[in-house]
């Protein structure tokens, strides 16, 4: 991006028009977050914009309901390579119908400005255009992909590529394993996040033989700009930030069912495509050499369909491995935890009193964080041996209605549902923060919030405020969905442990010989754990010690490994 491009530009009418006040110098500049900028736009053959500061004391946090005239809401399109922001002609129909336009300023702070890791902002969710209705081609002619807009590939690319100096591990197996082709044959359907790390992994898993199709696990955490660098390189991608539900199931359709294509493997992130495979094509599903699941809401609907006899062929669970436990979901949840509440709210932790739904490692992690910056930290638990973890590492276990009216932040990550419900969202105080650190959206009952007596207020992307009849509000993230992934982004390093964990079960179960693994629910081999930690400590300069012959005898052990038996909890 020229470092010279410091005006904001629109276009109206195919005529340019110039923003007369506050020039913006660049989309990742420093703006100030109390600026509210109105844009008027005469209806005229060249017509002319002018920007006037509204009194920052309307823009107060929480002073009861701000009072601003309706807005027309226009998307935001792509920064150019000459490093200009413009409105797409073709998505400003709504100026026919008004002409005044009223957008928030972005914080530099914010997770819809080009501060974060994903440039989000390249395409707004507030686009009336579906890519469902685009017709769109890659540089090469391609065509068997949805993503929201294609010719965003080259700030995708580079966000990839910047991903693959972070994750050493995945690829050192890129390298290790590519000339072997252990995936040659396979077929892959994935249904995971689709960011930058995740990127990488996908072209490892081409590098290593496979042949893929992808889509999104959560309709509010791809990075659009890397979607659309995946389709421009020839991968059949289908995803998008802001899907409806029903977007959501057709992409992974479109995944699942395609002309001469008879998936193998299931890479899934939630169980989401393994469902829809077994309920909508039983006999494509029976085709299936084996299926990789890495979450805990998806190992749990794995669980369910063995115990009901369903599950017809065998799946690894990659979420319990210790690869996955130890690293991805604490260390991962203990630095994005505080990146996804600071992008979105620009909050102060010191002093605040958070309380976090479930002590599970996601909930350790975020313990942690929030303890280390001056936050007391309550836990609410089920399992006695957890909380007995949260009293030994000094957090007081509460039932939630004890704290509820006075706590600043709620965090939940727990994996079931209805954790928070309309009842404590009611008694929440004024400014309350809620979000969520699990899987799925179920955990606070975000659908008993859309009723007629609450107001809802987006005030920046992922970030609303629903406000009660008296004025109250509390600040909703994501709309109940991840926030790491919504609101900020994954540290690539961690990634990069799980990414090849992933990698590594795919292989695993799609070159074992025939019987040795039955239609159940397996744990990924403890050798392979500690080759995946293994990829990873030359980053650090660690060299571990190895043992003698006679201390390998004493312990029993095999000096290459595995050094723990499968029951060790580390």
């Amino acid at each position: 991006m020229s470092s010279d491009s410091s005006d904001l530009h629109f276009a109206a009418k195919s005529n340019p028009t110039t923003v007369t006040d506050s020039p913006v110098t660049d989309p990742g500049s420093t703006v100030k977050e109390e600026d509210i900028y109105e844009i008027i736009i005469e209806d005229t053959k060249k017509p002319t914009v002018v920007c006037q500061n509204i009194d920052p004391a309307q823009n107060a946090a929480f002073v009861g309901q701000r009072k601003l005239k309706p807005a027309v809401v226009i998307r935001r399109e792509a920064v150019s390579a000459e490093g200009r922001v413009g409105i797409d002609t073709k998505t400003s129909s709504a100026l026919k119908k008004s002409n005044r336009y009223r957008s928030r300023s972005l914080s530099a702070s914010s997770n819809d400005s080009y501060s974060s890791a994903s440039y989000t902002g390249s395409s707004s969710d507030d686009d009336d255009v579906s890519p469902r209705e685009k017709v769109q081609k890659s540089g090469n002619g391609f065509t068997d992909f949805c993503v929201r807009n294609i010719s965003q590939h080259a700030f995708g690319r580079r966000e990839i590529e910047i991903a693959e100096q972070e994750m050493p591990g995945i690829m050192a197996l890129r390298k290790r394993a590519g000339d072997d082709k252990p995936l040659k044959a396979a077929k892959i359907v994935g249904c995971t996040h689709i960011n930058a790390q995740t990127a990488v992994l996908i072209e490892t898993l081409t590098e290593l033989g496979a042949q893929v199709r992808w889509s999104a696990c959560n309709i509010y955490s791809t990075q659009n700009e890397v979607a659309a660098a995946l389709a421009e390189a020839g991968y059949p991608m289908f995803a998008w930030r802001g899907e409806t539900e029903e977007d959501f199931w057709w992409c992974i359709d479109k995944c699942v069912n395609a002309e001469n294509w008879q998936p193998n493997m299931i890479l899934d992130d939630g169980g989401d495509a393994t469902h829809l495979m077994l309920k909508k094509y039983p006999a494509m599903f029976k085709m299936i050499k084996g299926i990789v699941e890495e979450s805990v809401t998806g190992v749990h609907r794995l669980y369910q369909l063995s115990k009901a006899q369903k599950l017809t062929v065998p799946a690894m669970n990659v979420n319990d491995s210790v690869t996955k436990t130890k690293f991805d979901n604490l260390y991962s949840c203990r630095e994005s935890i505080i990146d996804s509440l600071k992008r979105s709210t620009d909050v102060m932790f010191g002093g605040k009193q958070v309380v976090l739904c479930g002590y599970g490692e996601v909930g350790k992690g975020c313990c942690q964080a929030l303890k280390g910056l001056g936050c007391v930290v309550y836990v609410t638990e089920i399992d006695p041996i957890c909380g007995l973890q949260a009293c030994m590492d000094g957090f007081r276990v509460v039932k939630l209605n004890e704290v509820i009216r006075n706590v600043d932040i709620v965090v939940t990550a727990t994996g079931n549902k209805n954790v928070v419900t309309r009842e404590h969202m009611d008694k929440m105080k004024n400014g309350c923060v809620v979000c969520n650190m699990g899987h799925s959206n179920t955990e606070i009952d975000v659908n008993s919030l859309r009723t007629p007596d609450l107001t809802w207020e987006k005030v920046r992307s992922q970030v609303d405020h629903v406000i009660w009849p008296d004025g109250k509000r509390i600040i909703l993230l994501a709309e109940g969905r991840l926030v790491n992934l919504s609101c900020s982004s994954l540290p690539s390093f961690v990634v990069s442990i799980t990414a090849a964990t992933q990698a590594l079960a795919l292989i695993e179960l799609f070159n074992a010989p025939h019987g040795r693994y039955k239609s159940d629910v397996y744990l990924l081999p403890k050798k392979m754990d500690e080759y995946v930690a293994s990829l990873h400590l030359p980053t650090f300069d660690a060299h571990l010690t190895e043992l003698t012959d006679d201390q390998a005898k004493y312990m029993g052990l095999n000096k290459a490994g595995p050094f723990k038996p499968n029951y060790y909890r580390y």
